[in-house]
C-alpha cells in the first residue's frame, strides 16, 4: 500500500562513549562499558534503515537491552536503587517535539527512548513491505507481525518502563501516556487493516467485513481521542490521519453492513446506512486534503491515491443506487432518519498487541562485577546556568524507501492479501 501509512520521525540522540574510567576499575567493567557503546552504536546505524531483516534489527536491540539494564535492574539487594542509573546523561529529541531535545540523568529514559525508535523501526519496516508492487502472503503476514510486535512495545513502555521514570516530562514528549496510547491504537489499527484487506479480497461474509471495519474506524477513533486534548500545533496532522481513516473505514462498515441489510430485506435501514456511508467517504477525501496541507512532524500519506480508498466511494455509490431502484421496485420502505447503529462485533480477525518480551539481564553483570564499579569518581554533572540554550539535535537522516504508485492487480485493490 504505497503512502497508506502515515510514519513519526525517529527520535535523534546524541553519542554516548560510555568512556567512565574512574568509575570501571577492571577490565570486566570496561568490556560492560565497551560492549554497551558498540551495541548502542550499531543499533542507532541499523534503525535508520528499513531494509534490514527483523531478525538482526531485534538480536541487536536484545543485545543492548540486555546490557542496558543492568544499569538500573536492581542488582545489590543491598541497595535500594541500582548506584550507576544516575551516572551517565543521555538526551533525546521526541517525535513529535524534535526540539529542544531533553536531557535526563536516568538509565530508563535511555530504555524508553531506544525503545520507542525500535518500535517506531518496526512500523517503519511493515511500511516498506506493504509499499511493493505486490506483497506475497509472507510479506502481508511480515507485516501483520510487524505492526503487532511495535504495538507490544509501545505497550511495553507505557505500563512497565515510564511508571519508573525518576523525572516527568512535559506534555507531548514520547513519555506522555497520551502520545504511546495512541502510537499503540494506531499500531493495532494498522495491523487490523491487513486482516480486513484479506477478509475483503477472500469474500467473507459483509457481516464479517463490516464488523472488521467498524472495530479498525474504533481504533482510529481511540488514536485520536488520545491526542485530543495536545495541542493542535503539536499534534494536529497525526491527528488528521487517524480521522481520515477512521471515516474510510466507518464508510467502509456502513457500505457492508447495507449490504446485510439488503440481504435481511431490510432496505430502507440499507439505504440510510449507504446513505452515511457516502457522507463518511467524502469526509475522509476533505480530511485528506486538510491532512495534507497540516503542519507537523511525519511523512506524508496519500491514501487518497491509492486503489482501495479510490474503489470504495465508486462500490458506495453503486450499492446505494441498487437499494433505491429495489426499494421503489420491490420493498417501498420508508427510509430512516437516523442511520443505523453500528453496534457490531467481529468474531474473527481481531487484532491485538503481541506482548514483549524484554531481553534477561546480560550474564557479564554480575553481583562481582557490579561491585567493582567505583560511583564515587564519576564526573560531577555540570551546573545549568539561566542563560544556557535548551541543547537541541540534528534530525536523523532516515534511508528512504522507494514507493511504488502502481495498482495493484486484484479485484479489492487490497494489496495485503
Amino acid at each position: 500500500m504505497a503512502y497508506w501509512f502515515h510514519r513519526n520521525p525517529l527520535k535523534a540522540t546524541a553519542p554516548i562513549t560510555f568512556e567512565l574510567h574512574g568509575v570501571s576499575t577492571n577490565d570486566v567493567t570496561r568490556k560492560i562499558f565497551s560492549d554497551m557503546r558498540t551495541s548502542r552504536t550499531k543499533l542507532l546505524e541499523l534503525l535508520v534503515d528499513p531494509n534490514h531483516t527483523v531478525e538482526i534489527l531485534e538480536r541487536t536491540s536484545n543485545e543492548y537491552f540486555a546490557l542496558l539494564q543492568g544499569l538500573y535492574q536492581q542488582i545489590d539487594p543491598n541497595e535500594p536503587e541500582n548506584k550507576l542509573r544516575k551516572v551517565l546523561a543521555f538526551k533525546w529529541s521526541n517525535t513529535l517535539l524534535p526540539n529542544p531535545a531533553v536531557e535526563a540523568r536516568d538509565a530508563v529514559y535511555e530504555h524508553v527512548s531506544m525503545a520507542i525508535n525500535v518500535a517506531l523501526w518496526y512500523t517503519k519496516h511493515a511500511a516498506k513491505l506493504a509499499a511493493k508492487d505486490e506483497p506475497d502472503m509472507e510479506e502481508a503476514k511480515q507485516v501483520h507481525k510487524c505492526m503487532r510486535t511495535a504495538a507490544g512495545i509501545f505497550k511495553f513502555v507505557k505500563e512497565t518502563l515510564v511508571p519508573k521514570l525518576i523525572d516527568s516530562f512535559e506534555s507531548g514528549t514520547d513519555c506522555d501516556t497520551r502520545v504511546l496510547d495512541a502510537y499503540i491504537k494506531q499500531c493495532t489499527a494498522e495491523a487490523q487493516e491487513v486482516t480486513l484487506a484479506r477478509a475483503i479480497e477472500l469474500k467473507h461474509s459483509s457481516g464479517l467485513i463490516a464488523a472488521l471495519a467498524y472495530e479498525t474506524a474504533q481504533l482510529y477513533t481511540d488514536a485520536d481521542s488520545a491526542l485530543s486534548s495536545l495541542d493542535e500545533k503539536i499534534a494536529g496532522k497525526w491527528r488528521k490521519y487517524c480521522q481520515l481513516k477512521l471515516n474510510f473505514y466507518t464508510a467502509c462498515a456502513h457500505s457492508y453492513n447495507g449490504e446485510t441489510l439488503l440481504a435481511q430485506d431490510k432496505c430502507g435501514e440499507a439505504i440510510r446506512g449507504l446513505q452515511e456511508a457516502v457522507k463518511m467517504y467524502d469526509k475522509a477525501e476533505q480530511l485528506c486534503k486538510e491532512y495534507a496541507t497540516a503542519k507537523g512532524t511525519g511523512t506524508t500519506a496519500r491514501p487518497q491515491n491509492h486503489l482501495f480508498f479510490r474503489k470504495l466511494g465508486p462500490v458506495v455509490k453503486r450499492t446505494l443506487e441498487k437499494c433505491d431502484r429495489e426499494n421503489g421496485l420491490i420493498y417501498h420502505q420508508k427510509v430512516a432518519y437516523d442511520p443505523p447503529h453500528l453496534e457490531l462485533r467481529a468474531t474473527y480477525g481481531l487484532v491485538s498487541p503481541e506482548e514483549y518480551q524484554n531481553p534477561s539481564l546480560n550474564p557479564l553483570w554480575t553481583p562481582d562485577a557490579y561491585s567493582k564499579f567505583d560511583v564515587s569518581r564519576a564526573p560531577k554533572p555540570e551546573k545549568k546556568k539561566a542563560d544556557d540554550k535548551p541543547p537541541s539535535l540534528a534530525p536523523v537522516k532516515e534511508k528512504e524507501t522507494p514507493m511504488s504508485d502502481k495498482d495493484p492487480k486484484n479485484v479489492s485493490g487490497c494489496v495485503l492479501s
